[in-house]
């Protein structure tokens, strides 16, 4: 009745906080600095992701999640902690209520270290987990609780997830370890293969939001600096959208074969659904140029982009709260991972 109710979407990228009542709390980069000599933490969230690339041999800056699932555990609990902290105050009693996004078809093992580094983290036992495309599509306001098929694509910075969902349940589903990151790399590694300019992560990420596109633009270019991989001296040059859409069409063909799997195994009468309401698009990477256009044109599905995507999941997480019965069906139990992943 007193402690706060939050939705956590713990994601490759940022971790966003949805308080009820308060709405978005905290949307920062899930990004960690620490020391080499203790391992003290001395950044978290926009002060840590400042320092990459920049900083000294001394400190070390870590992404503690990977492909949407934790890869350092203990660095992901002080993450948590710090954001969790941040929304309850430092004098607060009462543990607050989380519910906690994960991939779908995450594993037995995975669900329990989400779970555990929430708890760890300060919310209240047990924290209550949620698969990412069924947050998405309550925080993009689709009536999931009714009898229909809704498509939800969510393309994150570690994975793209897509689902068809009804009466809260996943019905089909499909996820690829191909989302944001994978097309920063890929964009690094065109301007080192085709211009012998090497840049950071950071410099990959201003370049595809500033310039790129899932389909040929050509009045669109920007500069780009970076070391010479030849001279090793400091370079600009000028890079046109259409190198970037070249440069991406690998990772951009996974999600469109992801997106045509999931509707290849929808049961028809769902089909149905999804051609009449088309397919909605949440996460950060729904926001690449043309990536809407794309697929729709090799699915034949209308394609819509959800209002203010990149918040989405973390929205549909604190208000899924209300439906805590329903949901936990659509995920399941650790035993039933375990026999699964077995």
């Amino acid at each position: 009745m007193f402690g706060k109710r939050i939705g956590v979407d713990l994601g490759t990228a940022n971790v966003l906080v949805y308080e009820h009542g308060r709405g978005m709390v905290i949307d920062e980069p899930s990004v960690v600095a620490i020391t080499e000599r203790d391992n003290t933490v001395v950044a978290v969230g926009n002060d840590a992701r400042a320092m990459l690339g920049r900083h000294p041999g001394t400190i070390q800056v870590i992404r503690p999640m990977r492909d949407g699932v934790i890869a350092d555990y203990l660095i992901t609990e002080a993450m948590l902690r710090y954001f969790i902290g941040r929304v309850i105050g430092r004098f607060s009693l009462v543990r607050p209520e989380a519910m906690v996004c994960v991939p779908v078809g995450v594993t037995g093992v995975e669900q329990r270290a989400v779970r555990d580094a929430a708890e760890a983290a300060g919310a209240r036992r047990p924290a209550q987990l949620i698969p990412e495309p069924i947050a998405a599509a309550i925080g993009a306001e689709i009536p999931v609780g009714s009898p229909r098929g809704h498509m939800i694509v969510d393309i994150g910075g570690g994975r793209t997830e897509a689902a068809v969902i009804s009466m809260f349940g996943i019905v089909a589903s499909e996820s690829v370890r191909v989302a944001g990151d994978r097309l920063d790399d890929a964009i690094a590694q065109y301007m080192k293969r085709r211009h012998n300019l090497v840049i950071g992560e950071r410099t990959a990420e201003e370049v595809k939001i500033a310039i790129g596109s899932a389909l040929p633009i050509d009045d669109l270019a920007t500069g780009v600096r970076g070391r010479d991989q030849i001279t090793g001296l400091p370079r600009t040059i000028t890079v046109h959208a259409t190198e970037i859409t070249q440069a991406i069409q690998e990772q951009l063909g996974a999600i469109v074969q992801t997106v045509r799997r999931v509707l290849e195994r929808t049961p028809p009468e769902l089909a149905s659904d999804v051609i009449d309401r088309g397919i909605v698009l949440t996460g950060g990477g729904a926001l690449l140029r043309g990536i809407d256009e794309l697929l729709m044109h090799e699915t034949g599905v209308p394609v819509h982009l959800a209002e203010e995507p990149l918040q989405c999941v973390a929205k549909g997480a604190g208000a899924a709260l209300d439906y805590v019965e329903v949901i936990s069906r659509a995920l399941p139990t650790e035993e039933e991972s375990l026999i699964a992943e077995r």
